[in-house]
C-alpha cells in the first residue's frame, strides 16, 4: 500500500529540513536565449514542439539544481497549456522527470466538476485509467501526480472524488481557501448571516473532508491553499484548520514575506509548504547572472529562501 501523502510530504521537509516549493512557471520570453536558440536549430519541427523542447530543457535544468535541496515542485498547467497538445506533453514529462528525482508533485490545474466528469479529472491526475476493457482492458497512471490543486466551489460531491483517489493511491490535494491575489477578498472575504467569512466556512469544510483522513504525522491528505499576503487570514485559518498542510503561495514576488509565512506554521514548526516560483526560476534575472548561469542562480535562490524562512 502506498504511504499517506501527508506522512510522504512531512518527511521530505524533515529530510530537507526546509519546506520549500519551486513552482514551475516557465515563461518563454525568459527561458536563457542559449535554449531558446538550440531549439530554434531544429527547423523540422512545429513552433510549439520546438517551444516545448526549450521548456522542458530549462525544467530539468532547474529540477537538477535543486532536487536535493527542496522537498517538492509545483507546475502550473497554463504555462503549459498555452502551448496545445504538445505543451501537455511537456506537463506530462516535467512532472514524471521530477518524481525520478526524488521529488514531490504539485500539479497546480485547480481542477473541479461533479459527477463522472470530477473523477475523470481525479483519475488523470491522481490515480490510474483503465482502457478498453475485458480481455483487452488497460489500466496506466497518466500523469501520476502526487497531489493537485482543487477548486471547492461545487462543494463537496466535487471534492469526494478526489479524496477517493487519494485514498486509493496515497495521493493528495490542497483545496483553495484564501488565496493570495489581490481580488481575492471579492468573494472569500465576503461574510455570511452568522459573521463568518466565507473562507472561514471553506476553511472548516476543509478541516471536515480532512478529519478522518490523517496519517501518522498527524496531518490530513487534504490540504489547504493560504496565501501569504493575507498573514491575518492565515493566523485565524491556521486555528482553524489545525491538522491541515498549508500549501502557501504569494511569498517573495507577490510581496509575502518569511514574517507573513510563519502564521501558517504550527508550533512543531510544520504544517506548510510555501512556494516561490519566479524567485528561484528566474533568479539568475535578478542577480545579474548569465543566462548559462540560471541553474546556478536558482540553487542560490533557494538556500537564500531556506535561510530566510529559517
Amino acid at each position: 500500500m502506498t504511504k499517506h501523502f501527508a506522512d510522504r510530504l512531512i518527511e521530505a521537509i524533515k529530510k530537507k529540513g526546509n519546506p520549500i516549493c519551486v513552482g514551475l512557471d516557465p515563461r518563454l520570453d525568459k527561458i536563457p536565449a542559449y535554449i531558446v536558440r538550440k531549439a530554434l536549430d531544429q527547423k523540422d519541427k512545429s513552433p510549439t514542439t520546438m517551444a516545448v523542447d526549450a521548456i522542458l530543457e530549462f525544467n530539468k535544468g532547474i529540477i537538477d539544481a535543486v532536487c536535493d535541496l527542496v522537498p517538492a515542485v509545483k507546475p502550473q498547467i497554463a504555462f503549459y497549456e498555452i502551448y496545445g497538445h504538445n505543451g501537455i506533453w511537456c506537463y506530462e514529462q516535467t512532472l514524471k522527470y521530477a518524481k525520478s528525482k526524488g521529488l514531490l508533485t504539485i500539479a497546480d490545474v485547480k481542477r473541479n466538476d461533479i459527477g463522472s466528469t470530477a473523477e475523470a479529472y481525479a483519475q488523470a491526475y491522481l490515480g490510474e485509467v483503465s482502457m478498453f476493457g475485458g480481455e483487452n482492458e488497460v489500466i496506466t497512471p497518466i500523469f501520476d501526480a502526487d497531489s493537485l490543486t482543487v477548486n471547492p466551489y461545487l462543494g463537496w460531491d466535487g471534492v469526494k472524488p478526489f479524496v477517493e483517489e487519494c485514498k486509493r493511491y496515497g495521493k493528495g490535494i490542497f483545496v483553495l481557501v484564501k488565496t493570495s491575489n489581490k481580488s481575492s477578498g471579492d468573494l472569500q472575504d465576503l461574510e455570511m448571516k452568522d459573521g463568518k467569512t466565507v473562507y472561514e466556512v471553506l476553511g472548516h469544510l476543509v478541516d471536515s473532508w480532512g478529519a478522518n483522513e490523517t496519517g501518522k504525522s498527524g496531518y490530513s491528505f487534504v490540504g489547504a491553499v493560504v496565501g501569504a499576503t493575507y498573514p491575518s487570514q492565515a493566523k485565524l485559518l491556521r486555528k482553524i484548520m489545525p491538522n491541515t498542510i498549508f500549501l502557501v503561495p504569494g511569498y517573495g514576488a507577490q510581496g509575502g514575506t518569511a514574517e507573513d509565512v510563519k502564521v501558517c506554521f504550527n508550533k512543531d514548526g510544520l504544517g506548510a509548504i510555501v512556494n516561490n516560483s519566479r524567485g528561484i526560476i528566474f533568479a539568475y534575472e535578478k542577480m545579474g547572472m548569465p543566462d548559462v548561469s540560471y541553474c546556478e542562480a536558482a540553487r542560490a535562490a533557494v538556500l537564500e529562501m531556506k535561510k530566510d524562512l529559517e
